[in-house]
């Protein structure tokens, strides 16, 4: 889905939202029109040097971060990634029940998340295959009162992100909801499900 450098938190966002969404607007697919909020979500959430804090990183655990768009399936039962950056290949079009984890939450309430530290919730399911993520941040993407999806950053290192950051992440993802619909997200999303069921 391109090339980010991940996570480096600017001290112009307006900047990097610019860029992105331009990009968006130039884009002539709508997986790659949200794809340019899910690169600007990483170069504009989380803290830089988290990772270096004591604590922050556990014995084996590494320095990265994942960020990616889950939609509501065509047929309403889950949880779809697009536009993922830093998922393992084999989870390419990922799905998931709804109703799973914080994720689960997000959709139920059709509202912002923020785990600072994903060590203080015992019920966080661990959905990428690789690792489980130390922070992470969920941001709904809602279209004319109808939740759509939900646009997340997640880092191994704990205490990434924060209240600031979910804000941000909010601003992104409504952006990222809109192209989305001019560009007739829709359609291509329902291609891709049923290219994903066979």
């Amino acid at each position: 889905m391109g090339t980010v450098t991940p996570c480096s938190l600017t001290s112009k966002p307006w900047d990097e939202l610019a860029r992105a969404a331009q990009a968006a607007a130039d884009a002539t697919e709508p997986e790659a029109a949200v794809a340019a909020f899910v690169h600007c979500a990483l170069r504009v959430t989380g803290e830089e040097r988290a990772h270096e804090r004591p604590g922050a990183l556990k014995p084996g655990e590494q320095h990265f971060h994942v960020g990616g768009v889950f939609m509501v399936s065509p047929d309403a039962t889950s949880h779809f990634l697009i536009a993922e950056w830093g998922f393992p290949e084999e989870q390419h079009r990922l799905f998931y029940s709804l109703d799973t984890g914080h994720p689960g939450w997000v959709w139920k309430n059709e509202r912002a998340l923020v785990l600072e530290n994903t060590d203080d919730h015992g019920d966080f399911k661990q959905i990428l295959k690789t690792a489980r993520m130390g922070s992470a941040i969920y941001a709904p993407m809602i279209w004319q009162g109808r939740f759509i999806g939900h646009q997340i950053c997640a880092a191994q290192a704990r205490n990434t992100y924060g209240p600031d950051d979910l804000l941000r992440l909010q601003t992104l993802a409504a952006m990222a909801t809109a192209v989305y619909m001019a560009k007739n997200g829709p359609a291509m999303l329902d291609k891709l499900w049923r290219e994903a069921k066979t």
